[in-house]
């Protein structure tokens, strides 16, 4: 009998643990997956369409913070969803659009690139999660830090 109560204890508090949706979670009615076993698409899809992937911000002096937007455009069929958005280290960070972006509509991701410790060449990476075919896209920025006169 003790050991009906201990395992009807433990399902309670398994239930109440893996329960309930956090705010920043993408429920499983929004993701599509329109990619077959052998690698084909099939259905409708959300595409993304940069006007550049790659920005060179030149010469700046370590210490400044580079800052540019890449924008995009929904060029498929179904609601884009942008997953995730991480840089390739803590010194580029990017922001991007968390609800779904209809087709056809536009968007962008801001990345603040600080140069702070670092020095002449550079080249960076966001690296974007997606309901897109493929589902990863990366985005760069380079540039040449040269040392401050402090």
């Amino acid at each position: 009998m003790k050991s009906i109560h201990v395992l009807a204890g433990f399902l309670t508090l398994t239930l109440f643990a893996c329960g309930g949706r956090k705010d920043n979670q993408v429920t499983t009615d929004l993701i599509t997956n329109s990619q077959t076993a052998n690698g084909e698409v099939s259905g409708k899809v959300a595409a993304l369409t940069f006007t550049e992937t790659t920005y060179d911000f030149g010469e700046v002096i370590e210490g400044q913070i580079v800052e540019h937007v890449y924008r995009f455009k929904n060029t498929g069929e179904n609601d884009l969803i942008i997953f995730d958005a991480k840089g390739s280290c803590g010194c580029t960070v990017p922001e991007y659009p968390k609800a779904p972006i209809k087709p056809g509509s536009e968007g962008e991701i801001k990345v603040k690139f600080d140069t702070n410790g670092k020095k002449e060449r550079q080249e960076k990476t966001v690296t974007l999660t997606a309901n897109t075919q493929p589902n990863v896209t990366t985005l760069t920025i380079k540039g040449f830090v040269k040392p401050s006169d402090k």
